[in-house]
């Protein structure tokens, strides 16, 4: 089959779909002790894999990722920073090459495929290499040539297959074997798909991964005149936002009570559900799909749901949730009963000279003694640089991250009103909401006195900046005066005397 051929019959069998949000977290009971990998010197442990690589085309591949996510971008950005990279890093990633425009699909931000990218041309949509990996975090921006430029080798559309730890091998799909000194695992998570028997690869049908999976929705929603979104969270969210921007007839479905259930609560979901109902999107809540139709074309035509009733749609995007992608490693035993694969602060697994990263680790998430597994753009970044800067240095202090979670809706031009809202923490305990959405509203989790999550639609950047820091030391709040505030910015007032209260103490 041709590479052009390939590449159609990919972007019409969708690929492995983009991640959801979440954060999952075990019982604590559950978990093993991490094996601690060797502590042999780093430069003794590269002239020992450089000398038995000799029969390999390349013996430089002192370090393999697997993955072609965000956080294969910023650990090969970390690699840069210290200056080992030239020669010495190779990246397998089962990335289309976007033949048609001969431009490789280097690592990107994400988080633009169900906001800025699904906007129609009149909307200035986000284009590649607009968001290559890591202009969301202000960095260089990291085109296929800036790979080629530090020395990087690429291996795209070429997924792992297989691992031999006792060899240092990896088996790619097209049949290279690869030595590996470190590797460093980097696949994230796949999407739950709707199964076929029930029409989850009817035409028409989507589910969001990567580029192409956007661009096939793209192309449907050019045509499309009545849209259905299952799945109440993030990318139901961002997905719906995307459709009203083309005028399009927009029904969300989900079986929970309210929107983001994992987020929001009842009271702030019903802010962001009325909003939604301004622009035209319809709700049906609290209730299952039996299956997905065809119509006379054999493309999707309606959605059936569990009472028998049916809604019209030609197009349907599913983002039901997603799951670690950790089945070509399945074989080498990883601890994975932990909801991913199983590391230590330093994202060191049970294996030595194997890493895990980004969407795919369960990790200590030292702030709430606990272990985690968060499928966030922000988490992958930071996850990505503390295990590179551990591997490559002395670093040796345990990850400590604290969870982060935004959105942003309805930013395309002509929107009468932008939503951008983020939230720092642990949304447990008791709730109190400040604001009327007028665009402002805050929502503090208080749990024994302390604060222990925020939530901010429509902030100024000083206010958001303030959230990480109420979350990370989690004052003790005057619940009164917090609860009497009359608008957002005192309630932040408040939370801030708690805070500078605290820290004079």
């Amino acid at each position: 089959m041709s590479a052009v051929r390939r590449l159609m019959a990919s972007i019409s069998n969708s690929l492995p779909p983009k991640h959801g949000l979440s954060l999952w977290c075990p019982r604590a009971d559950s978990l093993h002790p991490t094996h601690q990998p060797s502590s042999v010197g780093f430069s003794g442990f590269r002239r020992s894999y450089v000398a038995a690589s000799s029969a390999f085309a390349n013996d430089n591949r002192e370090f393999v990722i697997v993955g072609g996510g965000n956080a294969a971008g910023y650990a090969a950005r970390t690699f840069v920073e210290h200056g080992m990279a030239d020669g010495r890093l190779c990246i397998v990633s089962k990335e289309l090459l976007a033949l048609f425009f001969s431009q490789a699909y280097a690592p990107y931000e994400r988080p633009a495929l169900t906001k800025a990218y699904l906007f129609p041309l009149d909307k200035k949509p986000a284009r590649l290499p607009g968001f290559h990996t890591c202009v969301g975090s202000g960095g260089e921006r990291q085109s296929p040539e800036w790979y080629k430029e530090k020395g990087i080798e690429m291996f795209y559309e070429d997924p792992v297959t297989s691992v031999d730890i006792e060899k240092q091998t990896l088996m790619t799909n097209s049949g290279k074997l690869l030595k590996y000194g470190s590797l460093i695992i980097a696949t994230g998570s796949t999407t739950s798909r709707f199964p076929e028997k029930i029409g989850g690869n009817l035409p028409g049908v989507h589910y969001i991964r990567d580029v192409a999976d956007a661009d096939s929705l793209i192309s449907s929603l050019e045509r499309a005149q009545k849209v259905v979104v299952v799945g109440g969270g993030y990318i139901g969210m961002e997905v719906a936002a995307a459709a009203v921007g083309w005028k399009l007839d927009t029904t969300i479905i989900f079986p929970e009570s309210h929107l983001l259930q994992r987020l929001f609560t009842p009271s702030l979901a019903r802010r962001y559900e009325e909003l939604y109902q301004e622009y035209g999107v319809k709700f049906l809540k609290g209730v299952s799909i039996k299956n997905l139709e065809a119509g006379p074309d054999g493309r999707v035509a309606a959605v059936k749901l569990g009472d028998g009733s049916t809604i019209e749609a030609d197009t349907v995007i599913i983002g039901i949730g997603a799951k670690p992608a950790v089945s070509p490693f399945e074989s080498v035993h990883l601890n994975t009963t932990v909801g991913g694969i199983q590391v230590d602060g330093q994202f060191r697994t049970s294996i030595p000279g194997i890493f895990a990263i980004g969407d795919v680790a369960a990790f200590p998430l030292k702030i709430y003694d606990r272990i985690a597994r968060v499928e966030h753009v922000d988490h992958a970044r930071r996850s990505a640089q503390h295990c590179i800067k551990a591997l490559l240095s002395a670093q040796t202090h345990t990850y400590d991250y604290l969870p982060y979670f935004y959105s942003r809706v309805f930013e395309y031009e002509g929107s009468p009103r932008k939503i951008w809202w983020q939230f720092f923490g642990d949304n447990v305990g008791e709730t109190i909401e400040i604001g009327n959405f007028d665009p402002k509203l805050a929502t503090f989790w208080i749990d024994s006195g302390k604060l222990k999550g925020v939530l901010l639609e429509s902030g100024s950047t000083e206010e958001f900046q303030l959230l990480p820091k109420l979350a990370r030391r989690q004052p003790f709040v005057d619940k009164s005066r917090l609860q009497n505030a009359s608008s957002v910015e005192e309630a932040l007032e408040v939370a801030r005397t708690a805070l500078e209260v605290e820290s004079a103490a």
